[in-house]
């Protein structure tokens, strides 16, 4: 087993501590954006059972255990959660954002190199991740927005 056979689970793991120190600093708000990373992954598989595309690993030998039949390779599912995680804590704290972005682009490419996935698999499990959760993060931004209360400012009467 190579560093990049085990670094491809690993990020993973540091997309939920960012999530743990997040939670504590956002309670509900990094709750909700940690959901819309599952709800990518359900979305992944619906897409997966339509494609049903093989893996790279039925044809060429590859550095990880490639995966029973029907483990279908269209969308990577860990680029799905990696692109989902780095949207949802970009989403709430920038700095730590360009680090999961790092991290996921790093996961999704380490799919590639063990010869699990094809290119277009990750960048388009990539992208999946990303939109789901840019949409639940517009979408609490807008209802926090919406229970705000409005600020009314008196002219100054004098």
């Amino acid at each position: 087993m190579t560093w990049l056979v085990v670094g491809t689970d690993a990020v993973l793991g540091v997309f939920v501590v960012m999530f743990a120190w997040l939670v504590l600093q956002h309670r509900l708000r990094a709750v909700l954006a940690g959901a819309g990373v599952a709800v990518a992954y359900v979305i992944s598989e619906v897409v997966k059972f339509a494609v049903q595309e093989d893996r790279p690993c039925r044809t060429a030998p590859s550095l990880a255990h490639c995966p029973p039949p029907g483990d279908w390779s269209f969308p990577s599912n860990h680029s799905v959660i990696a692109g989902a995680s780095a949207m949802a804590i970009w989403s709430l704290h920038r700095a730590l954002g360009w680090v999961a972005a790092v991290c996921a682009v790093a996961a999704a490419a380490s799919r590639v190199a063990v010869g699990v996935h094809y290119v277009h698999d990750v960048v388009a499990g990539l992208l999946l991740g990303a939109l789901v959760s840019w949409v639940i993060a517009v979408l609490l931004k807008k209802k926090r927005v919406e229970n705000e209360a409005p600020t009314v400012v008196l002219p100054r009467l004098g």
